[in-house]
């Protein structure tokens, strides 16, 4: 059973390999420096000292990375669908052989806690495993036969695509991305947030192990001024795949607009927990706190608005407080933690600013609202009550183990406040009444939804959202639809009379 002493000594031998180089990219098969040899340090939030420095990618490493993906694409697109496969089964092996030292690393470069990243790694690895298994039928089609013609579809790789990842659960989402990308044919260069970039070289080491050939997979650190701007306009990067903020989402279109670049965004989520008053309000309570206090809070899919029927409310919120109250913060490697601390400094100073935005806007703090010690970027779990929906805690993106409680009295209501913010990706319903939930998630505004359960990710599903929280769907053979091209062939059945011009 790991105990926080001995995850901390593990943690020392994971970071051993990072002493002498740190983190270097890896282009066309080789891991070297910046060609400007600039480097960076990634810190860890815990308290707040160096973990090494990284390599700090700039237009000229993109170049170079996008030249290697290029020019290895039409091998890779090639390879016979068996060998790929066995490529990314041993991807897979990989990540489950190292998944402890990739949790570690996790842990202490984001403030993840180890109960949660203790299976993100797992996560990863079956991530490859399912597009494995996809690999030969991704190029599969159909038969549309019309009276003259026989009409058949297929579908080839994009080419070259750029992945940009975000600083939380960065493995696992790293894997969402790579994995059906090269499941598809296509070759990858990935620039990782620069906030949390050791488990991105840790996955890449990974790869080169289980044979991926040169190019196929390049990895770029740096930032997103200079080496995401450089792969969002790079001309032989087609296809640009991103999580992260819906502001940078924005850039990235007006940047990818020159090369008629095809995005696919999973950005925020304000997303709306409705609890009406005949669920199972102890199983609702659970979720709740699950999905908005597990993670740091710091994840797109977290239940952030709390909407709860006026009917059920006060006692609803008075087990809420005496849980939320009890949530235990600390050490990120400590197996009995549940909330670690925020990811850097930046971010710390905009989820704290929401304690005084709420008393600007009249809400109450009913548990948390401060920060934890005096080193490190711990935020004591935070619930805002006697809130509307107008407020700037009901409407913005706090990212943060902050929830806002709000009432309604009609199901009319609850759907009109959780339909009116900007984003659009999850929605959580809890309720006994099939007819009530049908109607509910109908009109919800929202690109996954689920009913009576915390976010249950199954992989062939669809994951995505609408209005400002995304473009597209991953998952299943939805990511091949972006990663992939239709192609149309129709062959001539007959000797079908063709118009004759200047005969």
């Amino acid at each position: 059973m790991p105990t926080l002493n001995s995850n901390v000594e593990k943690l020392q031998n994971a970071l051993a390999q990072f002493e002498n180089s740190g983190v270097l990219h890896q282009i066309n098969g080789k891991s070297i420096p910046s060609q400007s040899t600039a480097t960076f340090q990634t810190r860890s939030p815990v308290d707040e000292s160096v973990i090494c420095n990284v390599a700090k990618g700039d237009a000229a490493d993109i170049d170079a990375a996008a030249n290697a993906a290029h020019a290895a694409f039409a091998e890779w697109r090639d390879l016979p669908a068996k060998e790929r496969k066995k490529i990314l089964i041993n991807i897979a092996d990989g990540i489950e052989q190292r998944a402890e030292e990739i949790a570690l690393c996790e842990c202490w470069d984001t403030g993840q806690a180890f109960r949660f990243m203790s299976k993100a790694a797992l996560r990863g690895a079956e991530n490859f495993r399912y597009f494995a298994d996809q690999v030969t039928s991704a190029r599969d089609g159909q038969n549309l036969p019309s009276p003259t013609l026989m009409n058949i579809t297929t579908r080839v790789p994009i080419g070259p695509v750029g992945i940009i990842t975000p600083w939380n659960t960065p493995f696992m989402l790293s894997t969402w991305k790579i994995a059906p990308a090269l499941a598809a044919g296509c070759t990858v260069v990935h620039k990782p947030a620069e906030l949390s970039p050791l488990t991105a070289r840790i996955l890449m080491d990974i790869a080169t192990d289980a044979g991926i050939p040169d190019g196929v997979w390049n990895l770029v650190n740096g930032f997103g001024e200079d080496a995401g701007k450089a792969l969002t306009e790079h001309p032989k990067i087609k296809a640009i795949a991103f999580v992260g903020e819906s502001q940078t989402g924005s850039l990235i279109t007006q940047q990818g607009a020159a090369t008629l670049k095809r995005n696919h965004f999973e950005l925020g989520g304000k997303n709306p927990v409705i609890v009406f008053d005949d669920a199972d309000l102890d199983r609702a309570l659970d979720a709740v706190i699950f999905m908005i206090y597990s993670i740091n809070g710091e994840r797109c899919t977290s239940s952030s608005r709390l909407l709860i029927q006026d009917s059920v409310k006060d006692e609803f919120e008075k087990k809420l407080i005496a849980r939320v109250n009890n949530i235990k913060v600390g050490h990120p490697l400590d197996p009995a933690t549940e909330v670690g601390p925020l990811i850097a400094q930046d971010h710390f100073n905009k989820v704290t600013s929401y304690f005084n935005i709420a008393n600007e806007d009249g809400a109450t703090i009913a548990a948390g609202g401060e920060r934890v010690g005096d080193k490190g970027f711990f935020v004591r779990p935070t619930l805002f009550t006697q809130a509307d929906n107008s407020m700037r805690i009901a409407q913005e993106e706090i990212f943060g183990p902050v929830l806002t409680s709000i009432p309604f009295h009609t199901e009319e209501e609850a759907l009109r406040m959780a339909n009116d913010v900007p984003y659009g990706l999850t929605g959580y319903v809890w309720t006994n009444d099939i007819t009530r939930a049908l109607r509910v998630t109908d009109k919800l505004e929202a690109g996954m939804i689920w009913v009576n359960s915390e976010n249950v990710r199954h992989l062939p599903t669809p994951f995505g959202g609408v209005k400002a929280s995304g473009i597209g769907r991953d998952g299943g053979d939805w990511s091949f639809e972006f990663y992939m091209e239709q192609k149309h062939v129709g062959i001539a059945t007959g000797q079908h009379k063709i118009s004759r011009l200047g005969a």
